[in-house]
């Protein structure tokens, strides 16, 4: 009872002048209100445009993806890989400097992709299905795309006080598990795979580049949801004291 009587007068002191240190930089003074609510609705407005421009984005990647021919030969899966990274490089051009570090990081995976769809007739036996993998992670990168530019826009004052973009870090988290999965199910096909080493060994290369990406974006996902914020870390306090 004591120590509740000593730690819940110091806990809001450090509250309020966390408040007042947070606030005095950005003149918020007597309009603090206001001008949490107006950085409130900003950010609800960065998030839908966030959205639908991301949802444009991932109707283009898909008709890309789909309408994209088949290789013949290993050089024209080079020369399909090599055109996709250049068209890759342009569509960065147009895009702002979160967008352009969250698609630079991501662009892997839509190049693996953009090599697993090329491999269709090359790949006896497992080609339909390793195309059918390399759409789902299609699909799946446009979703952490967006949970990601989510995670990286959280604004300074609200991480502070609130934590990280904990529903992001969930989505991100359940797109991962079951790219898990994928991945796992993309080796299985490899090794079953009737087909040349050249053909396995992309295959091999392009996995890992999926993989390596998958362990980014689950150490990010870990980092997010552990950061609590002020006020999480003020509940567990108090939750130690009861």
């Amino acid at each position: 009872m004591n120590m509740k009587k000593i730690i819940i007068p110091l806990i809001s002191s450090i509250l309020f002048g966390s408040a007042v240190i947070a606030a005095n930089p950005q003149n918020v003074g007597q309009n603090g209100n206001q001008n949490a609510s107006a950085t409130e609705k900003v950010q609800g407005q960065q998030v839908q445009t966030e959205i639908k421009q991301q949802t444009q984005n991932s109707g283009e990647e898909q008709q890309n993806a789909l309408g994209q021919q088949k290789a013949r030969t290993m050089t024209e899966v080079r020369e399909m890989v090599q055109q996709k990274k250049q068209e890759m490089i342009q569509e960065m051009q147009g895009l702002n400097n979160v967008q352009q570090k969250v698609y630079q990081n991501q662009n892997k995976v839509r190049e693996a992709v953009q090599a697993l769809l090329s491999l269709e007739d090359l790949a006896p036996g497992i080609g339909p299905q390793v195309s059918q993998i390399a759409r789902e992670f299609n699909n799946s990168v446009q979703a952490t795309i967006i949970d990601e530019e989510k995670i990286q826009k959280r604004n300074a004052f609200v991480r502070f006080f609130i934590g990280g973009e904990k529903n992001a870090a969930n989505n991100m988290e359940q797109e991962l598990n079951q790219n898990q999965q994928r991945i796992q199910e993309l080796k299985q096909l490899r090794e079953d795979c009737a087909c040349g080493e050249d053909v396995k060994s992309i295959m091999r290369e392009q996995i890992q580049n999926m993989e390596q990406e998958q362990e980014r974006l689950r150490q990010l996902t870990d980092k997010e949801k552990n950061a609590k914020g002020l006020f999480g870390w003020v509940r567990n306090l108090f939750n130690f004291v009861k």
